[in-house]
């Protein structure tokens, strides 16, 4: 009675919690409080997935762990234990296109929120031009701290792309406001040696990397392109049914 009494209280029935006597025997009660629970929680986690801007993914059930000429599976598999995240560490996700970054990264974002982590996916490219067009000092210090105090930041795809020095400076904020305080997981398809040719002249890249990397888990991932595979698979696919249909034909 005390817990579904909390229950009440929690989901917001004042009349039943203020008038517990009257209600406490009902045999409807306990059922009504659950239902109503579960609903809460179905439509939180259904706001939460929105949110997150994660988009559609592929399962890890489905990373083909055979086709990267490097990956420690080890390494990646301890990382869906979401230990990283009670350390306030980041990961780093490191390897030319196609090799499965992002679908990592997906898979982890999608494993926080389930587990109760308020999440957010967004590519580089756009949260930078994001914050750069702001139309105000206020409005881009609010978009700023959105992005610092979200409890797991996922930002893809850097490198894809080259930047002038304000970029790198937005960048840099994000990350040193983050560094200790929130995980956040980067995917780049360039080595750390080489950022300096995706931010050109900006000041702030060695201390940009340094608190990225500090407390981190690099993942690196190497190869060819397991998207060209599959393009590839699927024209040797298409090529052979078209032979077996002419074939077919010609009999």
């Amino acid at each position: 009675m005390a817990q579904l009494k909390e229950l009440a209280r929690k989901l917001g029935f004042r009349a039943i919690e203020s008038n517990w006597s009257e209600y406490a025997d009902a045999p409807w009660l306990e059922q009504l409080l659950l239902a109503e629970e579960k609903e809460r929680d179905k439509r939180s986690l259904e706001r939460r997935i929105k949110e997150s801007q994660i988009g559609q993914f592929k399962p890890m059930s489905q990373f083909d762990w055979s086709w990267p000429a490097e990956i420690d599976r080890e390494q990646v598999e301890d990382l869906f234990s979401l230990s990283f995240i009670e350390e306030k560490a980041n990961v780093v996700l490191v390897g030319t296109n196609g090799l499965g970054k992002t679908m990592i990264a997906q898979n982890l974002a999608y494993q926080a929120l389930m587990t109760g982590h308020k999440t957010r996916l967004i590519k580089a490219s756009k949260m930078l031009g994001d914050l750069l067009d702001s139309s105000s000092a206020v409005s881009r210090k609010r978009l700023l701290q959105k992005f610092c105090k979200t409890e797991l930041l996922v930002i893809d795809e850097v490198g894809y792309m080259n930047y002038d020095d304000r970029y790198a400076d937005l960048l840099y904020e994000v990350i040193s406001e983050r560094y200790l305080q929130y995980p956040t997981i980067v995917t780049t398809n360039t080595v750390f040696t080489e950022w300096g040719k995706i931010f050109p002249n900006a000041a702030c890249v060695v201390t940009l990397v340094d608190r990225l990397t500090h407390k981190a888990e690099l993942v690196v991932i190497d190869g060819e392109s397991y998207r060209g595979h599959e393009a590839q698979e699927r024209a040797e696919a298409k090529a052979k049914a078209r032979k077996a249909k002419n074939t077919k034909r010609k009999a």
